[in-house]
């Protein structure tokens, strides 16, 4: 594969946008279940509740940061 092709850099920033979105998928599903977890084995539910809120802030921050970029 000759690095010179353009289609060799479209391939590994289109890479790179799929392990960051599977990067903030993981951690949005790690927290979900951490928060789950914590809701009913541990005792300070408050704590659940702020864990369980760093899940839509992962998969925002996620989409936010693998989005494809503008063409101008």
């Amino acid at each position: 594969m000759r690095t010179d092709d353009p289609g060799t850099h479209v391939r590994q920033r289109e890479r790179r946008r799929i392990v960051g979105k599977l990067f903030f998928l993981i951690a949005g599903t790690v927290s979900f279940f951490l928060s789950v977890g914590l809701w009913f084995l541990g005792d300070d539910r408050q704590t659940a509740i702020f864990v369980g809120l760093w899940v839509p802030s992962l998969f925002s921050l996620g989409g936010l940061v693998a989005a494809p970029e503008r063409v101008r």
